[in-house]
């Protein structure tokens, strides 16, 4: 179902080289007939103005952000100035109607702002004024609506909308100077319209097979085309919003061949608008179930939509690679009519030999190398559409057929089907996380709020992000998309896993609602092709999981395994691997995997016991099964896992109003516990005293309890140990499935969930909502790092295994140091281990069995731990490791007063000694209002939360972010100090 018209590319006009096709995208294609050198190319920013090519190239471009824009609700009470983009909890913000809705229990009592209708209003005088000139087209371009919508432009009616994640495009050409009137879109709550559709007798019955779905707001979201999370999540608040969300601009279009393309409001109008374009490279030959040929030629496949308000007899097209001296011939094209309800679609091949481009890489790997495509369209002597990509060469391929007899005979892998990403013709260890949004309100995110969390997950080793299901697609430029994420994914050398927006419920297939979605689906895939940092397509989150369950566990169960097979694997698969060559699509992010490519069939639980198959994740919020092997999955690859925390004391001082608020079990801080949901709009979430209780439990269980005689410290504290637990318990996983690699499941995979916070509230982040790093961030640092030691702990059995795991794709040479010591900080013995670690692998270094063979002699248990260092060449760089390990629980060590000594510079730069005893986990905090990263002073590596031993000073220095942080010149006396010594005594 193609909504395309397609425009005929012929002969090059010159060389002709070129290999014609007649189909229905039609297509000219190129092959450079010679390779050449190379000349390095520095890495930089896209403009602001090329971000915005796709309709300042040749068009009169107004941004709509400019009007004076109001807001009124439905019953006319409330009226207020109004922006764009924008939502309407903000603008009421600004107006003093609500208070900021993360304050306090906001996300309670102002529930009545997204049960109201909402519209807003801008005069379009303004830009006739202007001198706009109506001879040609006028179009209205929507880069976001949320969601449910009625659209009326000088009083009358233009559209009516239902969908968040498409872009619109209307023509509006019966606009005049003539007729003066408003632009007006009104919204309909999408709470109410949800329920509404739930409810008609027409629906599809949906309610009986989902499990666990309500999160907050009753179980409508799946009827809505709207960010899924808006509803309500087990670590986020159920506002619901609406608005104008992303940017909007009129576009004028005439006959005229000005080339004026600044995007303001005195340009003179233009003949041409290029709505969409996609950037596909990859591999002759290569496609979803054939894999790239690594040395055959690259194809550079380019794909225009193009609206046109006059007629152009003899345009061409051609395609240039400044850095690499790279120009194709200039391809004629069909003659361009006058379009009117939709744009003329064209697409050209162009062959590059293999040798020629450097390839992109993430940044653990190899260099994140990018090149500046440049599209030129000739329309007529004095009008061109000159347009710059920036974009990448490379091939990702996601294994997932059957591992061969080979492999199980001579590698010991477990017998089953792959699951793993291979970048350029490599496999690879995924290192990352999960991300969610990164505020309840799209319109007031910031790139460089972005960059921040994207940033943190380079400097803390990750290579790969999980653009998680139940969001948004994340936006590529902040002309269309308000901040940028995928542009700075290909620039910092991170890979995202994309996913279509379909999170943990059934879906209707209505044919409404597959209208609605093939365009969007269609739309996203275009617009991300361009980036080399995106690592797959999968349908949605966790649903495969569901529909198996409900396949045999509702009466009519195998209904909704047929629904979900004709979306999931036929439906969203046929379009994407029509509008892709170059990126895997997979049904689910959690799957058992696939039976066969081609054609496309999912294997559910077709498979033989014994083998492993697909992708998995864990919960368990058993704290005393924490650190038991046996309760992970043995699994190629780990997507999910986690365990949710507090945010510091820092965060609760950002939304909490009262000092009775500051404890652990107060109403307030246990409204901000999602986890388990309430299922429904009780408040507070009558549920969180369970959530609560597990990370009770952990800190309980694991480390000494907090209780001082200060109740502010106690609450700090109380937050700061949860954070501590979790760290540790995933850092144990990490560290359990990076040496699945070198056993028989040949785990490739971990991605921790999650990475940042949408607000200050419990939840599993490694990030706040502020951008402060968890314990978590800097654990993950440490068993991200690319070669780690790590000792695994068998209490059962009393078996300790020292092991190395490398993500390298050579062998790593380097030597370990164990060291006993006791509480006192004085050593016991120490032990040094050379070792050689194969790609990919892991090496066993010590194995010791029963606590006497363990311990230091004439020592027990609870005296005594384990310091282990590693010191490794990587990449001709120097590469440590630091673990530790205790044979029992930090709750039941004899601990004894660090007296920690802290010295620092005006540089922010902090040396700490311990001068009476080890100090477990010691931890530096930056004050409020500032945004940074502590790292250690001699390697540059972000480092916090480590053991601290007499006699072994560190120096951190703190990194600011000025741009993110409120205070841009910390005093350093307001740096806090503390340790697990602090839970009982006072700082």
């Amino acid at each position: 179902m193609s909504d395309r018209q397609g425009l005929m590319a012929h002969d090059p006009i010159g060389p002709t080289l070129c290999r014609l096709h007649s189909t229905s995208k039609p297509r000219a294609v190129f092959r450079t007939p010679c390779p050449r050198t190379i000349p390095p190319h520095p890495s930089m920013h896209l403009l602001l103005f090329l971000l915005l090519w796709p309709f300042t190239a040749l068009a009169m471009v107004f941004d709509l952000s400019t009007l004076d824009w109001t807001l009124v609700n439905q019953n006319g009470s409330i009226s207020v100035p109004a922006t764009v983009p924008s939502q309407m909890h903000l603008d009421l913000t600004r107006a003093g109607v609500i208070t900021e809705p993360l304050l306090g229990i906001n996300d309670f009592t102002e529930r009545w702002v997204f049960m109201d209708n909402w519209t807003y209003t801008a005069n379009l005088a303004p830009i006739l004024r202007n001198g706009l000139d109506f001879a040609g087209q006028t179009l209205l371009v929507f880069y976001g609506l949320d969601t449910i919508a009625n659209i009326t432009v000088a009083g009358q009616p233009v559209a009516w909308v239902n969908n968040q994640f498409r872009e619109y495009v209307f023509d509006v050409s019966f606009l005049s100077s003539a007729t003066a009137g408003n632009l007006t879109v009104v919204f309909e709550s999408a709470y109410y319209y949800g329920l509404n559709v739930s409810m008609r007798p027409d629906a599809e019955n949906l309610l009986d097979a989902i499990v666990g779905d309500t999160f907050e707001v009753p179980a409508d979201r799946a009827y809505i085309r709207k960010l899924q999370s808006d509803f309500g999540w087990d670590w986020g608040p159920a506002f619901v919003p609406s608005g104008i969300f992303r940017p909007a601009y009129l576009i004028a279009l005439t006959n005229g061949a000005n080339r004026n393309s600044t995007p303001n409001t005195t340009a003179s109008p233009q003949p041409v608008f290029v709505e969409e374009t996609s950037v596909d490279i990859y591999k002759v030959g290569q496609n979803f179930s054939v894999p790239a040929n690594e040395t055959a030629d690259w194809v550079v496949n380019v794909t225009m939509a193009v609206r046109s308000a006059g007629t152009f007899t003899s345009p061409s097209i051609s395609l240039a690679f400044p850095e690499l001296n790279l120009t194709s011939p200039t391809f004629r094209l069909d003659p361009i009519p006058i379009t009117k309800d939709s744009p003329l679609w064209f697409t050209v091949l162009w062959q590059i030999p293999d040798a020629i481009p450097e390839r992109w890489y993430p940044h653990n790997l190899g260099t994140p190398t990018l090149y500046d495509l440049t599209v030129s369209l000739g329309l007529q002597r004095s009008t061109d559409v000159n347009v710059t990509v920036r974009t990448g060469f490379r091939t990702i391929k996601l294994a997932q057929l059957a591992y061969s007899r080979e492999d199980i005979d001579t590698r010991g892998i477990t017998p089953g089907d792959q699951w793993h990403f291979e970048i350029n013709g490599k496999a690879f260890y995924s290192l990352g996380t999960n991300i969610i949004p990164f505020d309840p309100f799209y319109a007031r995110i910031t790139t460089e709020q972005v960059r921040w969390v994207l940033e943190s997950a380079v400097r803390s080793g990750q290579n790969m992000l999980r653009v998680w299901g139940g969001g948004i697609y994340q936006p590529d430029s902040e002309a269309d998309g308000v901040y940028d994420f995928y542009s700075l994914c290909d620039e910092l050398g991170i890979l995202a896993w994309s996913e279509f927006i379909f999170s943990d419920s059934l879906y209707p297939i209505n044919d409404f609602m597959l209208e609605s979605i093939e365009p969007e689906v269609r739309q996203n895939v275009r617009r991300i092709n361009k980036h080399p940092s995106n690592v797959q397509w999968a349908g949605g989150n966790e649903i495969e999981g569901i529909v198996t369950s409900v396949n045999t566990s509702v009466s009519n169960g195998t209904i909704y395994l047929d629904q979900f097979v004709a979306l999931f694997q036929d439906f969203l698969y046929d379009i994407t691997v029509s509008e892709t060559h170059s990126v895997p699509y997979t049904d689910c992010s959690t799957t058992k995997g696939v039976l066969s490519l081609d054609p496309y069939v999912l294997r559910f639980n077709n498979g033989t016991p014994g083998e492993i198959y697909g992708n998995s994740e864990r919960y368990n919020y058993d704290a005393s099964q924490a650190f038991n092997y046996s309760t992970f999955p043995v699994s190629r690859f780990v997507n999910e896992f986690g365990f949710h925390s507090m945010p510091s004391f820092y965060s609760w001082e950002e939304v909490l109003l009262s000092p009775d608020d500051f404890s652990f079990n107060s109403t307030i801080v246990m409204s901000r516990d999602h986890h388990p949901p309430a299922g429904n709009l009780s408040f507070p979430n009558p549920n969180a005293p369970q959530g609560q209780a597990e990370m009770t439990e952990a800190v309980e269980l694991w480390l000494p309890t907090p209780s001082t005689p200060d109740s502010n410290q106690t609450f700090a504290q109380w937050c700061w140990s949860t954070q501590i637990f979790q760290s540790m318990t995933m850092m144990s996983e990490i560290a359990w499935y990076r040496r699945g690699a070198g056993q028989g499941e040949n785990n490739l995979g971990a991605l921790v969930w999650q990475l940042n916070d949408i607000w200050q509230g419990v939840s599993w982040s490694a990030i706040e909502y502020s951008g402060r790093w968890k314990v978590l961030q800097y654990g993950i640092t440490t068993t991200f790092s690319p070669v780690m030691i790590y000792p695994f702990w068998t209490p059962d059995n009393e078996t300790l295994q020292v092991m190395v795991t490398s993500d390298r794709w050579e062998s790593v040479d380097g030597s370990a140091q164990l060291t006993w010591y006791d509480w006192l900080g004085n050593t016991l013995s120490t032990s040094t281990h050379r070792f050689t670690v194969p790609s990919l692998n892991n090496s066993l270094i010590s194995q010791r069995l029963g606590l006497n063979a363990i311990l230091p002699a004439g020592h027990n248990a609870t005296n005594v731990w384990m310091l282990l260092n590693l010191t490794a060449q990587v990449d001709k760089k120097t590469v440590t490791n630091e673990q530790y390990f205790t044979p029992v629980s930090l709750a039941n060590v004899p601990l004894v007063d660090p007296r920690i000594h802290m010295t620092a510079t005006k540089n922010l730069t902090f040396t700490l000694s311990a001068l009476g005893g080890v100090a477990p986990w010691t931890w530096l905090d930056h004050p409020a209002g500032t945004v940074g990263m502590f790292v250690d002073n001699t390697t540059g590596v972000p480092s916090n939360g480590f053991y601290l031993v007499p006699g072994i000073d560190r120096t951190l220095k703190f990194i600011l972010n000025e741009k993110l942080s409120r205070i841009t010149s910390p005093d350093p006396a307001d740096f806090v100090l503390r340790s697990l010594w602090n839970n009982t005594h006072a700082s």
